[in-house]
């Protein structure tokens, strides 16, 4: 499916912008990939990557496995081969490391690296390229001292869906050289602003990580 621009025709300035889009989980919960989940005329990871080639002018999916997704994927989608985690080997290196990795590569290549990064998770079916728009809208206004512009629920934020400053990387990279791996006690402890939420913009945080989860979301469609 083909989002259009909620702009149209409109030239609004923006802060530069690429999506990332996490597909690198083992879905053990769901029993199959999460990113292939049909939707009906289209799987999970089309419908992520459609709304996010809506809101941003580039679009990387990071996942072990770029030869699963290709096929499907618009020539226009780029792909950031995950590196598996040394301990234990082998297994997932989890949103945190595969966030370092990403922002490692647009760094290599500064004549393409982004201001902001839009970071998705694969498995949110709700997601809203108008809502995702209009949140962008809000990067310019940041401070320089902000590295991520997230929402929060019950004092909780919600890493996988929301932006972080490309210039991160460096406060990411220690966090990580220390052993940390969720994103919760990095950002309490960073210049975040919170994106205020309505109630269909939080309906849109819904992700599907078991059947129940699934048949709960067809049949609220």
């Amino acid at each position: 499916m083909k989002y259009p621009s909620p702009y149209g025709d409109r030239q609004i300035p923006m802060t530069c912008l690429a999506a990332v889009i996490l597909a690198g989980g083992r879905s053990s919960r769901m029993g199959h990939d999460k990113a292939l989940i049909s939707l009906g005329a289209e799987t999970l990871i089309e419908r992520t990557c459609g709304v996010a080639l809506a809101c941003a002018e580039a679009v990387y999916v990071v996942t072990p496995w770029p030869q699963r997704y290709a096929a499907l994927l618009p020539a226009s989608v780029n792909f950031v081969v995950e590196q598996p985690a040394r301990e234990p080997p082998g297994s997932p290196p989890g949103p945190v490391v595969a966030l370092v990795q990403v922002l490692e590569e647009f760094q290599s290549k500064p004549e393409t690296r982004p201001e902001w990064v839009l970071l998705l998770a694969c498995d949110m079916p709700s997601l809203s390229a108008p809502v995702l728009s209009t949140w962008r809208q809000g990067l310019a206004a940041l401070p320089p001292s902000a590295l991520a512009y997230l929402p929060q629920r019950q004092g909780r934020w919600e890493p996988l869906c929301g932006f972080y400053r490309a210039a991160a990387l460096d406060n990411l990279r220690q966090y990580v050289s220390t052993g940390g791996r969720s994103f919760q006690p990095w950002l309490n402890q960073r210049s975040v602003v919170p994106i205020a939420l309505t109630a269909e913009t939080v309906g849109m945080l819904a992700n599907l990580n078991t059947p129940a989860d699934l048949a709960q979301w067809q049949e609220q469609m």
